[in-house]
């Protein structure tokens, strides 16, 4: 009977790093939270995931259970089982999401051998995960690793069809429930608003994941109270789906072995050391595991942070930049090529004063914690509504402008990157970003803070009360 009271967890997230990094990070907040006596966390991977997800979760109590990936996938090559490993994301995406399924019954044996699940958290990716929750009886939950203004929005421009009849890319057009807001179509997925057959895959899948979503019984969101407090609110008002605010998620806390210092510094680290020895001020530039840039356009913001004359980190993953350009910056800047690195260390370091970004919501998150001001470059998916969210509305932001083509030019990233490091605008952006950095902060706080007090409501909401 004891084991009853006990609240068991099950998380399962997308096999994609930045859909993996919050949920575990969410782990581990369940598992620091002050009901840690009483929950217990199991965590769904696949083999080629496992040695990520463990190297996440290490010093804490979580369970690991790997599930085979399905073998032999059309179009997918063998031994890829996460999305950054995929040759081209925006054309495998879709195959690779819908093989996901064919899991499903090693998920379900497995689940069924566990103690009692209280509930389940899985990333809304994973339709799938709904029709075993429901075959079993437990509570789903979604994970959106994401805010919550950028989901409002696109709900908004489909359920009001604004751009349909929208010939121009860059023509700007109000969001009836947020007037304040101005949206245009480069602002969205390319073939977004074609008119598509009922029997596209991708599509397909959309409609398959958002009914999965829709059926879940709540939603969580890595933001906190403060942060977009409209928009929270407005999501409450207005859908079935209950949103839990919970982040964040990145301040959770981490193992002792984590918090100590590292044995062996990287060679990344002990640069960033010798620039704040020496006074100097460093931009981290870096786009994410998953971003797909042209060549054209890498090579212009090397030419652009050359010209700009700062000090940078920039870690590239799997480009070619531009021929001598490492020689021609010299120690003004480092280069790290296709190589994992702890985004949050470097965003911490006393010499990092700004962050040229694609606008993944992990790295904004990591930012503003680390009350770094950012250069907004949004790339593809929902960035460029994140940049709208923290250039327009927190103005802890600066944007890059693309020229006509859609390309940005040298000339402009050289301006805004010396404009956010050394500029007016850099010092007003830093004072706001600090403002925000002490509220997320403040936003898991142990018994005090907004989101602390949602993981508690939450628990004992699905949990029977556990602990009241």
């Amino acid at each position: 009977m004891e084991s009853e009271k006990k609240v068991h967890v099950v998380l399962f997230p997308y096999m994609s790093k930045g859909h993996m990094i919050p949920m575990l990070q969410l782990a581990r907040l369940l598992l620091s939270h002050s009901f840690n006596k009483d929950i217990s966390v199991t965590v769904f991977t696949t083999p080629l995931n496992r040695p990520f997800v463990a190297d996440s979760l290490s010093g804490t109590k979580a369970t690991i259970i790997t599930l085979p990936f399905p073998k032999n996938v059309p179009e997918i090559p063998p031994g890829v089982e996460c999305t950054d490993k995929l040759p081209s994301i925006s054309s495998l995406y879709v195959p690779f999401t819908r093989a996901t399924k064919s899991m499903q019954p090693d998920f379900e044996r497995e689940l069924t051998s566990l103690p009692r699940v209280s509930f389940m958290v899985s990333d809304g990716f994973l339709w799938w995960t709904l029709e075993s929750a429901l075959k079993l009886g437990f509570p789903r939950l979604v994970f959106l690793g994401m805010n919550c203004m950028s989901p409002s929005i696109l709900d908004s421009v489909f359920k009001n069809q604004l751009l349909s009849n929208v010939k121009s890319e860059t023509e700007a057009v109000a969001v009836p429930e947020f007037p304040w807001i101005k949206v245009r179509k480069c602002d969205f997925v390319e073939d977004m608003f074609d008119t598509k057959p009922t029997t596209d895959p991708g599509f397909e899948l959309i409609l398959d994941q958002c009914a999965s979503m829709s059926q879940s019984q709540g939603i969580i969101f890595n933001t906190f109270d403060d942060l977009e407090p409209v928009f929270i609110d407005f999501y409450k008002r207005t859908r079935e789906l209950k949103p839990w605010a919970l982040g964040p998620l990145c301040l959770g806390k981490h193992s002792l072995e984590d918090e100590g210092a590292e044995k062996v510094k990287s060679v990344w680290m002990k640069w960033l050391d010798e620039k704040r020895d020496k006074g100097c001020y460093v931009l981290y530039v870096a786009f994410g595991s998953q971003s797909e840039i042209s060549r054209e356009q890498v090579e212009e913001i090397a030419l652009g942070l050359e010209e700009s004359k700062v000090n940078f980190l920039w870690v590239v993953k799997g480009s070619e930049i531009g021929k001598g350009f490492e020689e021609r910056v010299g120690e003004r800047g480092m280069v790290v090529k296709d190589e994992w690195v702890d985004q949050r260390k470097i965003l911490e370091h006393e010499s990092v004063r700004g962050f040229l970004s694609h606008c993944g919501w992990n790295s904004l998150m990591e930012s503003i914690c680390a009350e770094v001001p950012i250069l907004a470059f949004p790339v593809a998916a929902e960035q460029p509504l994140n940049a709208m969210l923290v250039v327009e509305e927190l103005r802890v932001a600066e944007r890059v402008a693309a020229a006509s083509d859609g390309v940005v030019r040298r000339g402009e990233v050289a301006e805004k990157v010396k404009e956010l490091m050394e500029g007016e605008k850099g010092k007003e952006l830093r004072r706001n970003v600090e403002v925000y950095g002490k509220k997320a902060k403040k936003a898991l706080e142990e018994g005090v803070g907004s989101s602390w007090k949602n993981l508690k409501n939450l628990i004992n909401e699905f949990c029977n009360n556990i602990g009241t």
